[in-house]
């Protein structure tokens, strides 16, 4: 869940308390928020980056305490693409302009979201390449700051989801055209990725596993991706929707998206992760008992809650240990 509170892409105490406290709350994965492999691949200037070097060590001191109290410490790593230069959602939500420190938009073609997005700067093949060399050089800093599981980012109308989309790659050359073309901007990127992290630990991505719309992005396509990337050696495939397309008409409710997580793990044969409006202890659990996906996320629930994990192991029935500090309260939990 993005914070839009880092300074010029650094993490601070805020992002330390926010992503600690549910290291204490009992969360087993925490994923740190989308993480941008370049300056403009922020959605906002406050979003946080592992562009440059000097964006390590304030990650790595949040990293060793979310493991010191028993969680794995995880990050997404994102390029907002043609969603970028916006301000902070609290103080506005029209587009930064350039004497407001907004900057020009990339994407696989120069299509605006809609009518309050700038018109993206369609990228070249040189740049593209650069984008896909920015990611592994982002997953050699996470490494080095001390994350033990990567998640591309390929969801909600991004910049990897923009090279997936029909709707919103429109290229004419190997980046675009085909199902195969469009996938080939993710494909490289894990290619690379690969390359430099660590055989042992994980790597997630994330799709939008339809777009809601006619013509767009499919179920059929996630699950055809899902098994080209699970050749690939990924891990699991984090299944979120929707995002890409401005007209897209989606029904809320609660575990909307599981459905999605249950075709792609049974279609490519791959784990996969359920995530929105998962909000209490029993309907996560049946969603892992029925077999409709292997890991629950949680992002807003968490927001509401950071000890959720903790309550809902007293829900269960199950005895979660609970940090020294606190187990003078837990007969009450």
């Amino acid at each position: 869940m993005c914070q839009y509170s880092a300074i010029d892409g650094m993490a601070n105490d805020w992002h330390l308390v926010h992503l600690g406290s549910r290291a204490i709350g009992g969360a087993g994965l925490i994923i740190a928020e989308a993480c941008a492999v370049a300056a403009e691949g922020r959605i906002t200037p406050n979003d946080l980056g592992l562009w440059k070097e000097e964006q390590i060590p304030a990650l790595k001191r949040i990293t060793d305490f979310i493991k010191e109290h028993g969680s794995v410490a995880g990050i997404q790593l994102a390029h907002a693409g043609r969603k970028a230069s916006f301000p902070q959602p609290w103080v506005s939500t029209d587009l930064l302009s350039k004497d407001q420190g907004g900057w020009e938009p990339v994407a696989p073609s120069a299509l605006a979201f809609n009518d309050q997005y700038a018109l993206p700067h369609a990228l070249t093949t040189a740049e593209i390449k650069l984008l896909i060399n920015q990611f592994a050089d982002a997953a050699v800093r996470a490494h080095q700051a001390g994350f033990e599981l990567i998640e591309l980012h390929g969801a909600h109308g991004y910049l990897i989801n923009e090279f997936l989309s029909p709707l919103s790659n429109q290229r004419t050359d190997e980046w675009g055209g085909n199902f195969e073309n469009r996938c080939r901007f993710l494909i490289e990127i894990v290619k690379a990725v690969k390359l430099v992290w660590p055989e042992e630990l994980p790597i997630f991505v994330r799709i939008s596993a339809t777009e809601w719309v006619d013509g767009g992005w499919t179920i059929d396509d996630s699950i055809a991706l899902a098994k080209n990337l699970k050749s690939l050696g990924i891990d699991l495939i984090d299944c979120s929707s929707g995002g890409n397309a401005a007209n897209a008409k989606i029904t809320l409710t609660p575990g909307y998206q599981v459905p999605l997580a249950k075709a792609v793990k049974l279609g490519a044969d791959i784990a996969t992760g359920a995530v929105g409006l998962i909000t209490n202890a029993v309907q996560a659990q049946t969603i892992l008992e029925q077999g409709e996906a292997d890991l629950i996320f949680l992002g807003r629930e968490l927001l509401r809650d950071p000890y959720f994990p903790l309550h809902a192991a007293k829900e269960l029935g199950e005895d979660l240990v609970w940090p020294v500090q606190y187990q003078r309260a837990k007969k009450k939990a």
